[in-house]
């Protein structure tokens, strides 16, 4: 409901492509995007290391604490996180020390 008041206010659909044009889609939200309920704590841990893991995945940095933005530097400073964590060299879901 949200999509079709926007562009009826006059909202900007952004530039559809090709595939998005023929399935009649618009261009508000992000492709492939769902929403997902945090079912414990285990799964908020996985969460967060993934958000925090990405900008280094996705070659932007070689690690997390080179990304400026993150909580990543409030959770190292508490202690949730080892300085190695996220590293290139080392396997990051085994070596999160947030919550265990």
């Amino acid at each position: 409901m949200f999509s079709k008041r926007y562009l009826k206010a006059g909202g900007d659909q952004g530039i559809r492509n090709k595939s998005r044009q023929e399935k009649g889609k618009v261009a508000i939200w992000q492709r492939c995007y769902w929403e997902h309920t945090i079912r414990d704590e285990n799964d908020f841990v996985r969460h967060i290391d993934y958000i925090h893991i990405n900008p280094a995945k996705h070659g932007y940095v070689s690690k997390p604490g080179d990304w400026k933005w993150s909580s990543y530097h409030r959770y190292r400073k508490q202690g949730y996180y080892s300085e190695a964590w996220g590293r290139d060299d080392i396997d990051c879901d085994d070596k999160n020390e947030f919550g265990e």
